[in-house]
């Protein structure tokens, strides 16, 4: 079987609910890998609806009086998508045969390194007719980009018909994964926010999981961790299902967008050698596991292991950390995120947010307590989302009407599970807090108020920037925008063309102003130095177990900076900012070393 190489080194990673839902529509033309959450059937829906108009195909509502009605809108919608995809490649490839202009344009948006670019070049560059070889060596060579999936596993809520708990297969995460497995995609899985058992369960219940005759696998399963011991534990035990990981997208802990899911103080540079030098043991022993299931399984077993990707983002912004990820660590691709949030042509944000990123400087992008989940989430300040939930704070107003409960995961007063940032939710919250009032002092009432609060509706605030951009109209209670950044966005401050950003990866150009951004590793070492000591601070009493692990965080970011100066000074890389990246990490070495735990 001939695999064709992907023509880019980069994907388009998820970003939310609406800001990537369209993104393989947009890019994939061009052989750009893109992921779209399905977390949001309703948002899928409308989506389904809008493109099946804007490119006439046949489209049929898939109402919820339908039993299965989440899987089956998630399955509509990438198969729309797919079939949107591969036309707008036809057309595309036609372009490229028939324009010179195209063809040289194209030609500059591909990596020097590209077996793509060098044929292409020939033909751009050649005086005479060559149409029908043009075709033949584009399909020989090239194809879209892949319409990848994500589902975030944590986000299962049961479901109920009337009062009655339906199966697990009808949970959230599941009925997601079961809208992707039926679909006509060839494609992948990425599963984020860590394992879910029952969740890793259910993939074993689909044929496209598992290989062909060919061996090839229809679908695909990507695991993003944030470290080799989690890719390893949750790898084997997937293996032992019968389903193999082609794909390990290792996430910075906190110098990413959307939820920042901490590490115990590992940091990317030590976490990506780990992978580069230990790689092998997630092949082998996990292949033989693999194939003792697929025995039992009485399936087709490949004579050797399949390929395993190992892929890398979070904090990414110059060419130069590009390749230093590609060529240093071995990686197979670079997740470019946030950035493209100024790229219309790549992905859907609504004018306003897109104009308050680009004004937005590096104190306004913070680590919130606004998710649902609990866990800290990475955004911006001055989203009309902010602006008009603290309006309903003043008047008395405070939470979300929760209209679709995708994230009503809390079980304190309603065993079918409640959002944290609903209405009903608060008001209790806030009468119980208001019964022991003359007890606590003003500043405690005001923090312990705030705490309740500051809850954001994300299941509305990440869905409406696709309804606003592309003027859909949607019923219910006003929530604004909720956006979720990484602080790598702090220094793209003017929005741009794919063409041009797509360039700017690739080295040929720049699209960046503010010179004074520092290097993606210090960046993300600063955030976790200002982590450990919010943390400390917040500290009244520790436990002997609490004092271990921050013992163990302090000491694995000494060992991080250790490693950096090692690394920085042994190889030519990032020369011009070498003095300033080793001056850094003697200036956080001197910093923790000063943290008394």
């Amino acid at each position: 079987m001939t695999t064709i190489k992907r023509p880019h080194s980069f994907h388009i990673p998820v970003m939310g609910l609406a800001y990537t839902i369209d993104s393989p529509i947009k890019v994939a033309q061009f052989g750009i890998d893109s992921v779209i959450s399905i977390v949001d059937d309703e948002l899928i829906e409308k989506m389904h609806a809008f493109y099946s108009e804007k490119f006439e195909l046949p489209y049929k509502e898939i109402s919820k009086k339908i039993s299965d009605y989440r899987a089956e809108r998630i399955t509509a919608y990438l198969n729309t998508v797919d079939k949107i995809v591969k036309q707008k490649y036809d057309a595309f490839c036609t372009e490229l045969v028939n324009s010179k202009k195209t063809l040289s344009n194209f030609v500059d948006m591909l990596p020097t390194v590209s077996d793509l670019k060098k044929g292409l070049q020939f033909y751009a560059s050649s005086p005479f007719d060559q149409t029908n070889e043009i075709r033949s060596f584009l399909n020989k060579h090239f194809r879209p980009g892949a319409i990848d999936v994500n589902i975030m596993t944590k986000v299962d809520k049961a479901n109920y018909s009337d009062n009655d708990t339906l199966p697990t297969c009808y949970n959230d995460a599941h009925a997601a994964l079961r809208g992707f497995a039926h679909s006509k995609l060839e494609s992948a899985v990425v599963l984020s926010a860590g394992m879910n058992p029952s969740l890793y369960n259910y993939l074993a219940e689909f044929p496209d999981f598992f290989p062909d005759e060919t061996g090839n696998l229809k679908k695909k399963v990507i695991l993003k961790v944030s470290d080799f011991r989690s890719a390893l534990i949750q790898s084997k035990f997937l293996a032992k299902k019968g389903i193999w990981v082609s794909e390990y997208r290792i996430e910075s802990g906190l110098n990413c967008g959307g939820h920042a899911f901490a590490t115990n103080g590992l940091l990317l540079g030590p976490i990506m050698e780990e992978f580069k030098q230990r790689k092998q043991e997630l092949i082998s022993p996990v292949y033989e596991l693999w194939v003792k299931e697929l025995e039992q399984k009485q399936a087709f077993i490949p004579k050797e292991p399949l390929e395993v990707k190992i892929t890398v983002q979070g904090g990414v912004g110059t060419a130069e950390e590009h390749q230093f990820l590609l060529d240093y660590y071995k990686t197979d691709s670079v997740g470019w995120g946030s950035p493209f949030l100024l790229v219309p042509e790549a992905t859907t944000t609504d004018a306003a947010t897109r104009k308050l990123l680009m004004e937005a400087g590096e104190n306004d992008f913070y680590k919130s307590e606004i998710s649902p989940l609990g866990v800290p989430f990475n955004t911006v300040k001055g989203t009309s989302n902010e602006c008009i939930k603290n309006n309903r704070v003043l008047q008395n107003k405070a939470g979300s009407s929760c209209p679709k409960k995708l994230l009503a995961l809390h079980n304190e007063y309603d065993e079918k599970g409640i959002c944290t940032a609903s209405r009903k939710y608060q008001k209790r919250k806030l009468f119980e807090l208001e019964q022991y009032r003359d007890t606590i002092t003003e500043a405690e009432y005001r923090q312990k108020q705030d705490t309740i609060v500051v809850k954001s509706c994300l299941c509305v605030g990440l869905a409406n920037p696709a309804y606003m951009e592309n003027n859909i109209h949607v019923k219910g209670e006003e929530q604004g925008v909720v956006i979720c950044p990484g602080p790598n966005m702090a220094y793209f401050n003017r929005e741009v063309s794919l063409f041009d950003m797509v360039r700017h990866i690739y080295g040929y150009s720049s699209v960046l102003q503010n010179g004074d951004r520092p290097n993606m590793f210090i960046k993300e070492l600063q955030l976790y130095v200002n982590y450990l000591k919010e943390h400390l601070l917040l500290e009244t009493e520790t436990s002997e177990k609490q004092m271990k692990k921050w013992v163990t965080f302090k000491d694995n970011l000494l060992n991080g900076i250790d490693y950096y100066s090692k690394l920085f000074i042994d190889n030519s890389c990032f020369e011009v900012q070498r003095d300033k990246i080793l001056n850094s990490l003697n200036c956080y070495r001197a910093e923790l070393e000063s943290i008394a735990i």
